[in-house]
């Protein structure tokens, strides 16, 4: 196919995004484990971990001990969620030179998931981008509801356009563009991201599905058309968000990176590996892998 990126770097968001919903806890050495498996597939860029209050995502009390006990490859990122400047220095407490941040284009899903507006919420985590600027350390932005709200229904583009630049703006290297609760088709994920891409440049945006409804492949496949060439995935397609009612997990990074070998797009991931650690995530969950694809040789 013609048009398509030469090369794609996945962010592989499940050690974070994907377990953060999950109602039991996963061990601490669990997660260490499967960061660890996940390292050794190739993946460049592993989201390890959120460092946000225990009292609201209990899942992630061990970010700490978690973000240290993974042995860190050469050349891969290990970024890490906060919320703001307190969980910005328990991050770099532990060793992180890679944070992200995170906002919504709809007003009513930040005050559902933050009780923040979209402004305040941005006005919060300033400070994080500041000092990250003067330590070195980068950022990445999330933009989720991209397109669509569960409280809100539609959310204007316009809305969309002006989170991300924003992010972009106060310093945020990437920026993510999540359908939080995998409503998208891929025509409206195309129009969304070329109206975003029109403020900020293609080159800072990456893309980040749900499969609620079973199109994540075709959005990703219609953005990479468009030029994007970074892709936000999760092992087995674990995930979903608890104040996202009904969103199912995120697309499975086995499918994603399936697709892409069938493209002839170089992911530098080793799919067997990944396949197999899919398989060991799940039986650990308790329940077959989201992945779609199987592997003989896996």
């Amino acid at each position: 196919m013609t048009g398509l990126p030469a090369d794609v770097r996945i962010v592989e968001v499940g050690p974070r995004d994907g377990l953060q919903n999950e109602k039991a806890l996963v061990p601490t050495a669990d997660k260490i484990e499967l960061i660890d498996r996940l390292s050794a597939t190739g993946l460049r860029c592993i989201e390890a971990t959120s460092f946000v209050s225990p009292k609201w995502v209990p899942q992630m009390a061990d970010a700490a001990e978690v973000f240290s006990g993974i042995a860190k490859a050469p050349g891969v990122a290990y970024p890490v969620l906060v919320p703001n400047l307190q969980g910005y220095e328990r991050a770099l407490a532990v060793g992180a030179t890679e944070v992200a941040v995170f906002s919504a284009a709809s007003e009513a899903f930040n005050r559902k998931n933050i009780n923040a507006s979209i402004d305040e919420s941005i006005e919060r985590f300033l400070p994080v981008l500041e000092r990250a600027g003067a330590d070195g350390v980068k950022v990445r932005g999330y933009v989720s509801t991209v397109l669509g709200c569960p409280y809100q229904g539609d959310v204007p583009l316009a809305d969309v356009v002006r989170v991300a630049r924003r992010l972009h703006e106060a310093g945020c290297y990437e920026v993510s563009l999540g359908d939080t609760i995998g409503i998208g088709t891929p025509g409206k994920a195309r129009a969304m991201l070329r109206a975003v891409a029109a403020d900020v440049p293609m080159a800072a945006l990456a893309v980040h599905f749900h499969d609620t409804r079973g199109q994540a492949l075709a959005n990703i496949l219609a953005c990479l058309e468009d030029g994007v060439a970074v892709v936000d995935s999760s092992v087995s397609g674990t995930g979903g968000c608890p104040y996202a009612p009904g969103a199912s997990g995120n697309v499975a990074t086995e499918d994603v990176v399936y697709m892409l070998d069938g493209l002839g797009v170089k992911t530098g991931v080793d799919l067997a590996k990944l396949v197999e650690t899919g398989r060991w995530l799940a039986g650990k969950l308790g329940r077959r892998s989201g992945s779609k694809v199987t592997l003989a040789s896996a």
